[in-house]
């Protein structure tokens, strides 16, 4: 388990590297080129910039989240062969530095969606909050709205300015999609880039969709195992890949994770460990990672990942907001930091046992 901790940027997160480096086990530094907008070439100078800076506090720099797929891919219209060809150069880019894993996702219009960023849990922290009644009776007007005024003074990925902007349009681009059309499409994108990521010794790893169903009649198709098995169908390239993300994936009470781990982990160079609280009613909150806390048994597939001797990168993923901690939503330094402290725990006790039972 190769233990990772993402962060936004010198210029774009409220947690610093010389803070991070003192988080134990942690090492690697998952990160992206913020600022650039999606579609546009990472060029060569702006990767080593950021990888130098990183590196320099003894960090690696192998995991890249997110290379972000442009719209037009996802449509498939007729700007998709340009945009493509800009994802290659940026794959070639990145393999120059040692870049091992990208994430990407391939949900329309919009990235993770919640209701509530700093909904109050009953230990005085917040958390990020999904209210089904709220997002049932909402528009995608408002829901944009609320993510304008949340991003106004640090950007939230998968929510950039740019994208924000463009909603209306975007809408209107997909209302006659459907699921098989973007399978389609993820397909045709897939087969032009991962000989290019053969080539380069890179994996590409796909994130489930947050939350794993669809929304606003927008089609969704990273959902559960049986999306995980019509992906692996594409192509049997190792560079074809899956980010193991337990709280989008887990969002649905249906997807047992520590089955999941079982059948996919081999196939995920990345896993993202969190936990989130499921109500009846179809609303969920996250939690601290803590197994107990939460709906998803953390520790059994941390136990399974042992089992397998997963050699993956890793990462705790959404933290609450804990001891009065000002940061970007689910992004904080303090809950993640404990959350890492759980996972090397889980992982120290599981190995071990597995040892002694080998002798």
């Amino acid at each position: 388990m190769n233990m990772t901790f993402r962060w936004y940027g010198r210029d774009n997160d409220t947690v610093s590297l010389e803070q991070i480096r003192q988080i134990p086990n942690v090492k690697g530094i998952v990160w992206a080129l913020h600022k650039k907008q999606v579609g546009e070439v990472w060029t060569k100078n702006e990767i080593c910039e950021e990888v130098e800076y990183i590196q320099s506090y003894g960090f690696h720099t192998e995991v890249v989240e997110s290379v972000n797929v442009h719209e037009s891919i996802k449509l498939g219209d007729e700007n998709r062969g340009y945009y493509i060809e800009n994802y290659k150069k940026t794959i070639r880019n990145l393999s120059e530095f040692n870049v091992k894993v990208i994430c990407y996702n391939f949900m329309p219009v919009f990235d993770w969606i919640r209701t509530d960023l700093f909904h109050p849990l009953p230990d005085g922290s917040t958390a990020l909050f999904y209210e089904k009644a709220n997002l049932d009776s909402l528009g995608p007007d408002e829901l944009v709205a609320s993510f304008a005024s949340a991003s106004s003074k640090m950007t939230l990925a998968g929510w950039e300015p740019e994208k924000l902007a463009t909603t209306k349009e975007l809408f209107e681009a997909y209302k006659e999609m459907d699921e098989e059309t973007l399978w389609d499409n993820l397909r045709y994108f897939l087969l032009e880039i991962l000989p290019v990521c053969e080539e380069c010794g890179i994996k590409m790893a796909i994130h489930p969709d947050d939350p794993p169903w669809s929304l606003f009649g927008l089609p969704r198709i990273m959902t559960g195992g049986e999306s995980w098995k019509k992906l692996l169908s594409i192509s049997d390239s190792p560079a074809n890949g899956i980010t193991f993300c337990t709280g989008s994936m887990g969002a649905n009470p249906k997807n047992d994770m520590v089955s999941l781990a079982k059948n996919y982990a081999k196939f995920c160079p990345f896993s993202h460990l969190r936990n989130v609280k499921i109500f009846d009613n179809g609303d969920f909150i996250e939690t601290s990672h803590y197994t107990a806390d939460g709906s998803i048994d953390l520790a059994g597939v941390v136990k399974e990942l042992a089992e397998q001797d997963y050699e993956g990168y890793v990462r705790p993923d959404h933290g609450r907001h804990i001891w009065d901690e000002a940061c970007r939503p689910g992004y904080g330094l303090y809950d993640r930091a404990l959350g890492i402290m759980y996972l090397n725990g889980l992982w120290d006790a599981y190995l071990t046992s597995r040892k002694e039972n080998v002798q």
